[in-house]
């Protein structure tokens, strides 16, 4: 009876958990509308530096430990942030790209993206504000 009651108490409780989205995001002025994954992945990974519609990006990761560029770099491409950081490290050495530039916090971030129609960088669903056109999502629990 003990097992039931609890049982019951987590149903009940099982549809307030809500889901946090991860949105890659760029200004509202920029002319991009959408990417697909595999777009995302080639300018967040430094394959790309240009839009699918051929405008130059200016990529914008959030700074190292943040609990969210660790998700969004596991939803990415399923690798620990210390594994990006490896993977950058090599390409940088080698001269064949540059990682992200490094914003301090989400509010920065936003403002960077919010100032240069070129930009793009990711955020929470719950940091989502004016000024910005969501291009891509990822949905966590």
């Amino acid at each position: 009876m003990k097992l039931l009651m609890v049982l019951l108490t987590l149903i009940c409780l099982l549809p307030t958990v809500v889901a946090e989205e991860l949105l890659v995001v760029v200004s509202e002025g920029s002319r991009v509308e959408s990417l697909t994954k595999g777009e995302v992945v080639d300018l967040f990974m430094g394959r790309y530096v240009t839009f699918p519609n051929g405008d130059k990006a200016r990529v914008f990761d959030l700074a190292s430990k943040s609990k969210t560029k660790g998700q969004f770099y596991k939803l990415l491409v399923n690798r620990t942030e210390a594994q990006v950081n490896a993977y950058w490290a090599r390409l940088l050495f080698s001269g064949r790209s540059v990682p992200p530039e490094e914003a301090d916090s989400p509010e920065a971030l936003i403002t960077q993206i919010q100032q240069t129609d070129l930009a793009i960088g990711y955020i929470s669903s719950q940091d989502l504000t004016e000024g910005l056109k969501v291009v891509y999502r990822f949905e966590t629990f």
